[in-house]
């Protein structure tokens, strides 16, 4: 059974629940399951370390994770643009994966949140892009046809799902965004039995 495996780092909780909206969307899709991982925070003191296991939330990510999935979503808060650090240290660590070819083929997505509307939300959801592309991954966008991207006030973008959530997390996900999650996972469900097919 094709599995989908969402990949996200949060703050707030605003990532987190775009992660499990696109695990829904991907799930309408007959045939499919999803997986939710997290990833854990690096930390400024190079001896502190997190626990195997997080105390709330999704369990953490491994490469094996990544290797037997049949589709992949990763979402970052946007932090100057830019992916949040410990989503970078986890991709970081995925060479051998890359030299090995085992993600290159299978379809991805990507979504993000900011604290603000011009919070670098395209340039982060670009910035998750390179190294799936570095992977070999077919990356997914959402297309106009979805009639949320015309509408929405608050996030969206054809590159991917954007969420614009306040300071810390004071802004709920829209109706708009929630639908966008939505499609997005069961578009990359779609293009995911395509693939495997």
């Amino acid at each position: 059974m094709p599995e989908i495996l969402i990949v996200y780092y949060s703050r707030h909780g605003s990532t987190e629940k775009m992660a499990n909206l696109i695990a829904r969307g991907a799930e309408e899709i007959s045939g499919i399951t999803s997986k939710i991982r997290t990833v854990p925070n690096v930390s400024t003191v190079c001896e502190a370390t997190e626990d195997d296991i997080p105390e709330q939330g999704a369990p953490y990510a491994t490469l094996d994770d990544l290797k037997s999935c049949h589709g992949l979503a990763m979402g970052s808060p946007s932090w100057f643009g830019g992916m949040a650090s410990p989503l970078k240290y986890f991709l970081d660590s995925t060479s051998s994966l890359w030299l090995s070819g085992a993600m290159s083929g299978k379809p991805a997505t990507v979504f993000t949140s900011s604290s603000t509307m011009h919070g670098g939300n395209e340039m982060c959801l670009f910035n998750l892009m390179v190294p799936l592309m570095h992977h070999g991954m077919v990356i997914s966008g959402l297309p106009y046809s979805e009639s949320d991207l015309h509408d929405t006030q608050t996030g969206g973008t054809p590159y991917g799902v954007s969420h614009y959530d306040g300071d810390s997390g004071a802004n709920e996900i829209s109706d708009a965004e929630k639908r966008l999650c939505r499609a997005a996972g069961k578009r990359l469900a779609e293009l995911c039995i395509k693939l495997t097919d």
